[in-house]
């Protein structure tokens, strides 16, 4: 299983960032073919009580790096990569990571 893992840094005005996330950009995401599970974390802090240079952690699970290619390279894909900067006013860091424990 591969994972596409988006790290949004934390953004000028949270309400509005949420509300347009969750509104507007994922069901987006939820239209990327081969995508098997979307997970949304809001950051609260480090371990050790400090701040996060996170707001918020997106992973989208995928059965294979081909179909992580295939749905991010799609026009659905391309559509939820290119509503990002609509919203993400804090930055974003995207990762692609192959998972080797379930």
């Amino acid at each position: 299983m591969f994972k596409l893992t988006v790290l949004y840094g934390p953004p000028t005005d949270a309400a509005a960032f949420e509300t347009y996330y969750h509104g507007m950009h994922l069901p987006l995401v939820d239209r990327i073919p081969g995508l098997r599970r979307a997970e949304v974390g809001r950051v609260v802090g480090a371990p050790d009580g400090s701040a996060s240079p996170y707001h918020l952690i997106t992973e989208l699970y995928f059965d294979d790096l081909a179909a992580l290619q295939g749905g991010m390279g799609g026009p659905e894909g391309q559509a939820a990569a290119g509503d990002i900067p609509n919203f993400a006013t804090g930055g974003v860091t995207l990762l692609v990571s192959e998972v080797l424990d379930s």
